[in-house]
């Protein structure tokens, strides 16, 4: 028997930190999965997690706790397998170290991500997006911050992750005006700005001051907003733009619908498919397709160029009572 902390901990401090050099966010999602897992089996067993050891996280147990994600915290098949893959990755760092468990992790790293069908993604039009940059009150400081925070969003793309993490050197509002972030992978970009989006955030900046090093968009107190704290803005914003605009009555709009939203319009605008993709700071253009997928404008200007085909309507009789039998099945 092999107890778990030890390699538990090599993982993170080693694996990830030094060797890999993965970003903060990953290291968070890892620990956030693995914890859940170790609580998982502390409920199951009564063990400690300090004093659990590798016969105590066997195939079965992992697949229950994949389960337990599923039906009892209500959690999305792409949730699910992300936290398969911390599970995933831990397993595989453990098989250098305890090839006597080589059999139980190989049983492990043998369980399979689920496949999920993947939804068109929604955005917003001109109008919606018009309401909702009207709905925070200009007279609270809130709200002041709020707007200059959900046209950035809906100008340049940016995460919901980038977003908070901009400090107020990130942004140049003189010739060339852009916004600087990381993205994922360690991925530097910058984001040219709009006229619009620069006079707006100017009017932030001489209001907001700050030093360069402090965040862009910050909290009452001088923090960070979260991400939670985004994306309760947004939805209570988008609740009040619905008094203006019935399109968005019922509609979930989160901070990612604001990404969305930059890259429909410019894909409507006639942008290429590989300048949205750099724009978004996405690996390669395939993350570009669902928004072809969800223009539907475009879709309809293609049926446009083509022919229909002439077909009459009917319907299929079979010529012979057999075959009409089997078809009536």
């Amino acid at each position: 028997m092999t107890l778990i902390a030890p390699t538990l901990q090599a993982f993170f401090t080693d694996r990830l930190a030094q060797q890999r050099q993965v970003s903060p966010r990953t290291i968070a999602a890892y620990r956030d999965a693995l914890k859940l897992l170790l609580q998982f089996v502390h409920t199951r067993t009564g063990k400690a997690p300090s004093h659990l050891d590798w016969d105590d996280l066997d195939a079965d147990t992992v697949s229950a706790f994949l389960r337990h994600l599923e039906t009892d915290r209500r959690n999305s098949v792409r949730t699910r397998n992300v936290r398969l893959t911390a599970i995933r990755s831990l397993f595989s760092y453990a098989s250098l170290h305890h090839p006597e468990h080589a059999l139980l992790i190989q049983r492990v790293l043998a369980i399979p991500p689920k496949r999920f069908g993947k939804r068109i993604v929604t955005f917003l039009n001109s109008d919606e997006v018009n309401a909702l940059l009207a709905a925070p009150d200009q007279h609270r400081w809130e709200g002041r911050r709020d707007r200059a925070l959900m046209l950035l969003a809906v100008q340049t793309g940016l995460r919901v992750s980038e977003l908070i993490n901009l400090n107020c050197a990130d942004l140049t509002l003189g010739g060339n005006a852009n916004v600087r972030c990381e993205g994922k992978g360690r991925k530097h970009r910058a984001v040219p700005l709009s006229g619009p989006t620069i006079a707006v955030l100017q009017t932030w900046m001489d209001e907001r001051g700050g030093r360069p090093g402090d965040p862009l968009f910050p909290t009452r107190t001088g923090r960070r907003l979260s991400r939670d704290a985004v994306a309760l803005r947004v939805t209570t914003h988008t609740a009040t733009a619905a008094i203006q605009e019935p399109s968005l009555l019922g509609r979930q709009v989160h901070p990612h619908v604001l990404r969305h939203t930059c890259a429909m319009t410019l894909l409507e605008a006639g942008v290429d498919t590989s300048v949205i993709a750099l724009w978004l700071g996405h690996a390669g253009i395939r993350s570009t397709d669902p928004y072809l997928h969800a223009d539907l404008a475009m879709k309809e200007k293609a049926l446009a160029l083509t022919t229909p085909a002439t077909v009459k309507p009917g319907r299929y009789r079979p010529p012979d009572k057999v075959l009409a039998f089997l078809e009536g099945l």
